[in-house]
């Protein structure tokens, strides 16, 4: 059952009521006395009643279910309290159920039900009001009736017509039943008005249920008048506009927006972009005429369409193929790396017998400080090419490397692309430095974006997310470099031509030195070339006393540092010109920061010198042996890692095995304990190219000989005595040089890598080329070489023949054992 609002006041008001009515129960709805309302009869039980009550005095008392979910409300499932009322009209419709207009006469009270089947029939009794007319009350009813006249101007569906019909009603209660009925309130709070017996109190409780209704209905009102003002505006101003739009095609102007497409259009007319890019550039620009630049899309295709733009589709600079000045420009700004300059040669003279020549991708490996990144001007500017640079060390989002979709607020093309834009050309010289610093996290991994972008077979069409549209690369020399080729992916790898940059010796970084960092350092720090100069001595006791690297950046620093100690002199009025020589740059640079401690380590027993390779370049590491009494264990230190520990082991088992070929007292090993030890113990160290090292500190220990201070060796060492290739060899041999070492043992299989170290140094040094461990031993200790014919012939029973090394058949340098073994390379 439900109800409409009420209508008209009640006329009469003294009907008599019986004791005993039927009773209708009321879903969602209350019927206050002295209103009319409408309802709606559907249930067959509530028909019957309707029907039996019209055949008699037409009244009935209506009371409000509590739950009204309930299909058939027993006693049980209904208010105590409601109102009796007399049904005045009955429509019956086609589906059966009833349309009744009822007016409320009294409120009742339920004392007992007399029938509940087939309808519920009830004894009740009348309420009466309790009603003191004072001035209170007077004021609560102007009140309440001020409140209601406010709602009715601000509800639309209530009629204005109710304002006049309740300022007509001079009854507190009834205005009360007329307003509660009236407005839409909660059936809970109707039922809770209709209980109320003082009448004063329903009065101040309506009054607080108005007061919200108010609240909510002004603060309806507010947003509707705001977004009806907000809606109004709108249109104002596309009215104007369209107006001001016909007023401008008259006077023959136009407004910012059109001029702005129209500028637009002529700068993608004038570009004459790619098919594909062009057609997705017009689709954006029409889309773009069509919005207001108020619209939250307009800003985002104005950026796309200027990112379209600006980016240099068919621009490119044209390469210089003089191969004479290309040669001339890279010989100014680097000495040596005669591989690199070879290659970039190789390519121009290529691209002049072959036009339209994709640009190669190399990749320069080596330790920092040996001129990789500046070697990317270089080549720029020999083959008159734009430079660009950008580093990926760190970088862990894929989206850095392809940019980000245009669906995400500030959105932008990846860096490749930036940098393209940058560059304002489409064939620059690209180098994607630190690219073995590459991360990866959740966010992708970027060296699989990197994929795309090296590979000769699909930069062609490489495609930002952000602009959707294939960019070709292929005409881009990529130039990536890196410290260390081992964390960078194979696949990566795979793709990249790669060059080794080795460190410099000693006699290079003079050259260097003299040509390029003086000059450099003397304008930085506000030097004429006439005020200062460096003798050869004082470079190299720089290089040899306070610098110990594979690169030129610490000498570079110590260089500056004398220029601006100079430049203070010179500040000061203390000289005009100064000559810096050897004890001058030693008084300007304070005490010497490294020393040769070959020396001094190896003049004991027990203690090589070994060679090892760093990410930093080459550098010497010293292997000591000691023992003490106890029962043959072996004790490793320095923080050796498990390949370091292994080799260790492997070196003490062929001593102990050989320790009559090389004189080892009878019980020797069963009386001592063995300690090693590897000094810089907070640096980890680990690989097999210190075997031959360990080994001969072993075998210098338990036969009291000491090595000879002047030898660095390195070589892994099998069980057997082999002594087994490494890497490294030239950045091993220049760390050997710095060290003061001018005898260096290898294994044999390493000869062909001699080609590597500089002219100079195969002259200067002597390489001792081994194939077992008995040749180390007999090079690198002391009197070892003296040993009985009789013992090395019981060492070589001990130790399996085994063919000789290819590199020998090929006429390579003759052991060690001989006189031309010297190794001194021609």
């Amino acid at each position: 059952m439900e109800s409409s609002l009420a209508e008209t006041p009640i006329i009469n008001a003294n009907q008599e009521i019986p004791d005993i009515i039927p009773i209708l129960p009321l879903r969602g709805t209350v019927v206050f006395p002295e209103t009319v309302t409408p309802l709606a009869v559907g249930q067959e039980r509530s028909v019957k009643l309707v029907d039996d009550v019209l055949h008699k005095d037409k009244i009935i008392g209506l009371v409000t279910m509590k739950n009204k979910e309930v299909e058939l409300a027993g006693p049980g499932d209904v208010y105590q309290v409601g109102t009796a009322a007399m049904i005045h009209k009955m429509l019956k419709v086609p589906d059966g159920s009833l349309r009744i207009l009822v007016q409320g006469l009294k409120r009742i009270k339920i004392d007992s039900y007399t029938q509940t089947e087939p309808y519920l029939v009830a004894r009740v009794g009348q309420l009466a009001d309790k009603l003191e007319k004072t001035k209170e009350v007077e004021a609560l009813s102007r009140n309440l009736l001020n409140v209601f006249t406010k709602i009715i101007g601000l509800v639309p569906y209530l009629p204005e017509e109710l304002q006049l019909a309740a300022s007509n009603i001079d009854d507190p209660s009834a205005l009360c039943y007329l307003i509660a009925s009236a407005i839409k309130i909660k059936t809970e709070e109707k039922q809770e008005l209709l209980e109320e017996i003082d009448v004063e109190k329903r009065l101040r409780r309506l009054t607080v249920i108005l007061n919200r209704e108010l609240e909510v209905f002004e603060l309806g009102s507010k947003i509707q008048s705001d977004v009806q003002s907000e809606m109004d505006k709108t249109q104002r101003e596309y009215f104007l506009r369209q107006q001001m739009k016909a007023i401008q095609e008259e006077l023959g102007e136009v407004d910012e927006i059109t001029a702005e497409v129209n500028d637009l259009r002529r700068q993608i007319d004038e570009l004459k972009l790619p098919e594909e890019v062009d057609r997705q550039a017009r689709r954006e620009l029409d889309r773009l005429s069509k919005l207001q630049p108020a619209a939250a899309e307009y800003s985002v295709i104005r950026t796309y369409l200027d990112w379209l733009i600006t980016i240099p589709w068919n621009k490119s600079t044209e390469d210089n193929l003089d191969i004479a000045r290309a040669q001339k420009v890279l010989g100014e700004d680097h000495y040596d790396l005669e591989k690199v300059k070879d290659r970039i040669l190789e390519y121009l003279s290529v691209a002049k017998l072959k036009h339209d020549l994709a640009g190669p991708i190399l990749c320069f490996v080596g330790p920092p400080g040996v001129g990789k990144t500046s070697l990317g001007h270089s080549i720029a500017r020999a083959l008159g090419r734009k430079f660009i640079r950008i580093s990926v060390g760190g970088v862990r989002d894929e989206a850095e490397i392809r940019g980000h979709r245009r669906t995400y607020i500030g959105a932008m093309p990846g860096t490749i692309i930036r940098a393209i834009r940058d560059a304002e050309s489409n064939n620059p010289v690209f180098m994607i430095d630190e690219m073995d610093k590459l991360g990866a996290d959740f966010r992708g991994d970027p060296s699989s974006a990197l994929l795309e972008v090296l590979d000769p077979e699909q930069h062609f069409s490489f495609r930002d997310h952000y602009l959707d549209l294939p960019f070709d690369l292929s005409r881009v020399l990529f130039i990536a470099t890196a410290n260390i080729l081992d964390p960078v992916p194979p696949a990566l790898r795979d793709r990249m031509e790669v060059i080794e940059l080795s460190g410099y010796t000693e006699e290079e970084k003079l050259h260097i030195a003299k040509k390029y960092l003086i000059r450099k350092q003397t304008e930085a720090n506000g030097l004429e070339p006439k005020q200062i100069s460096f003798t050869d001595k004082a470079i190299l006791r720089i290089i040899n006393d306070y610098t110990r690297e594979a690169g030129l950046r610490n000498l570079e620093r110590e260089i500056g540092s004398v220029c601006r100690k100079v430049a203070r002199e010179m500040a000061e009025g203390q000289a005009r010109k100064v000559k810096v020589d050897e004890e001058s740059a030693a008084g300007y640079l304070g005490k010497k920061k490294f020393f040769s401690e070959a020396r001094r380590m190896t003049a004991e027993p027990g203690v090589a010198t070994g060679l090892a390779w760093t990410l930093s370049g080459g550098d010497i590491i010293f292997i000591e042996a000691s023992s003490m009494p106890g029962a043959g264990h072996l004790t490793l230190t320095g923080q050796l890692g498990d390949v370091m520990k292994e080799s260790a082991q492997a070196a003490l088992s062929w001593v102990r095995s050989h320790s009559d070929g090389i004189q080892v007292p009878e019980g020797y090993f069963q009386r001592h304990d063995i300690h090693v030890h590897v000094p810089a113990g907070a640096v980890p160290k680990d690989g097999p190219s210190a075997g031959v090292t360990m080994t001969t500190a072993l075998a210098s220990l338990v036969t009291g000989k000491p090595v000879l201070s002047n030898v660095g060796m390195t070589g892994e060492v099998t069980l057997s005595g082999k002594v087994l290739p490494i890497g490294g060899l030239k950045e091993k041999v220049l760390a050997a040089r710095r060290a003061g070492l001018d005898t260096v043992i290898l294994p044999r299989e390493n000869e062909k890598d001699l080609e590597d170290v500089p002219r100079h140094l195969r002259k200067e040094m002597k390489f001792v080329l081994v194939d077992e461990v008995g040749e180390v031993l007999r090079a690198a200790i002391a009197g070892e070489s003296a040993a009985r014919p009789a013992a090395r012939a019981a060492a070589r029973k001990r130790t399996p023949a085994r063919p000789r090394p290819r590199a020998a058949a090929r006429g390579g340098a003759r052991p060690a054992s001989k006189k031309a073994a010297t190794g001194r390379k021609k």
